[in-house]
């Protein structure tokens, strides 16, 4: 055996040591063995590192490879939680994982569950029922739910409910009343998806000049945004680019 082979094989089981006294995922135990010197490296990165220096892009670095090893992670202890404690804020994590996860006709019914007695209206739930039911590909019980909502919660205000309430008519075939929405989006909404998605109803109707427009401000003023603003807006602010063209 050569040398290398035996430290490599040394370091694996030192790690998978440790992950089984420290009581990490076991589905650590698979990388190592199977990975080698890559599985290592991946574990050190993600299990050691963070709790070494405790910086915020390290652990959320270690995060997103955890959900990337075991998607199903959060949504098995959301439902543990859910399922023992009873509490209403850790029913609708769960459910808005199970909409995360693709699985929203289960979103639906956990919602269902939870929306009696005193939450029966509760704007937070209902908002929580609309998207799962929008993710559902339900247009008209997303609209239907959010209707109720503004009606048995008029102070309630909520941007990405406004937004999506645009998106369910717009999903339903009412191309007059979402333009409306949105164009009132487009004055208010905190990022660029509004915009962008008014733009691209405006192009349906054939409205191009005005979409282009649209895109345009949208893009000016990205420009004079700040730098977070537009890493954070990046996938429409592409996407924008995009439907505009060369020059």
């Amino acid at each position: 055996m050569s040398a290398i082979f035996i430290i490599t094989l040394a370091i694996q089981v030192g790690l998978i040591i440790h992950c089984v006294r420290t009581g990490r995922n076991t589905i650590w135990i698979w990388v190592l063995a199977l990975l080698s010197l890559p599985g290592a490296i991946a574990y050190v990165a993600v299990e050691i590192l963070p709790g070494l220096f405790g910086s915020r892009t390290a652990r959320r670095a270690a995060r997103g490879v955890r959900r990337t090893l075991d998607p199903g992670q959060n949504l098995r202890r959301y439902e543990s939680e859910a399922r023992h404690s009873g509490n209403v804020a850790n029913r609708q994590r769960y459910a808005d994982e199970l909409v995360a996860q693709g699985q929203a006709r289960e979103a639906i019914e956990v919602y269902r569950q939870t929306l009696t007695g005193l939450y029966e209206h509760d704007p937070n739930l209902m908002l929580g029922m609309a998207r799962a039911q929008f993710a559902a590909g339900d247009g008209a019980a997303a609209r239907a739910t959010l209707d109720a909502l503004i009606a048995t919660n008029p102070d309630f205000k909520s941007q990405h409910g406004h937004l999506l309430y645009a998106r369910a008519l717009e999903a339903e075939g009412n191309a007059a009343r979402a333009l409306e929405e949105y164009q009132v989006l487009a004055g208010y909404y905190a990022g660029a998806e509004a915009r962008f998605r008014y733009a691209m109803l405006l192009k349906a109707q054939d409205q191009s000049g005005q979409a282009r427009q649209v895109l345009t401000e949208l893009l000016e003023h990205a420009r004079h945004a700040p730098r977070h603003y537009r890493k954070a807006q990046a996938e429409w602010l592409s996407a924008a680019e995009r439907e505009l063209g060369p020059g």
